[in-house]
């Protein structure tokens, strides 16, 4: 059982989706719930369907009292490396939110170093805090909605059956096709794929 920080009034939840991917950005969201308005169902949402995830979406964005996505995209990544690009993007979403709260809850082990709010890491937050899960289901909704996009400009990779993930599908496909600008330069796969392009030059 999740011990929530005492003395704070409105606290926020924050988690990240997309560090694992290939391709895109790493997409964060916050969320401060009201407690008049609960919202039932809320969980990790990797252990959610897809439509409980979408219906619970449009319940969080209409009953939070606030809420905000942030972003770190493939370039930032590359740039800085993935912890990292997930650090800032959650920042960006807890900055980005139209009430500051005054404490926030971050889902893993490390906190922003640049929140300038009193945070705390929660491991499985998404799993224990509410306010984590909210975030969790937004963050996943908006970047499938992503990869869903990106399928439609470019089909023939799939991206929206394995979102990006590093699939046995996917990397079929960067192999016989190869890497997109979208890609993550930095990641193994997509490296290999592209030192191979730049050798049989």
């Amino acid at each position: 059982m999740f011990k929530y920080p005492q003395g704070y009034e409105l606290i926020a939840g924050v988690d990240e989706v997309g560090r694992g991917p290939l391709v895109g950005a790493v997409v964060t969201a916050a969320v401060i719930l009201d407690p008049n308005k609960p919202i039932e169902g809320l969980a990790d949402s990797k252990k959610l369907s897809e439509k409980k995830r979408l219906a619970l979406a449009e319940e969080i964005k209409e009953k939070a009292l606030a809420w905000a996505l942030g972003r770190a995209e493939a370039n930032e990544i590359d740039e800085i490396n993935i912890l990292q690009a997930s650090l800032l993007a959650m920042t960006r979403a807890v900055k980005s939110l139209k009430i500051q709260p005054h404490f926030v809850l971050v889902d893993g082990n490390k906190i922003p170093k640049d929140l300038d709010i009193p945070a705390q890491a929660v491991v499985k937050g998404d799993s224990l805090v509410a306010e984590i899960s909210a975030a969790s289901i937004l963050a996943k909704v908006a970047r499938d909605q992503e990869m869903e996009e990106l399928d439609k400009q470019y089909p023939e990779y799939a991206f929206a059956q394995h979102k990006g993930y590093p699939t046995k599908l996917h990397l079929e496909k960067l192999a016989e096709l190869g890497a997109l600008p979208q890609h993550r330069r930095s990641f193994t796969p997509v490296k290999k794929v592209l030192e191979t392009k730049f050798t049989d030059k």
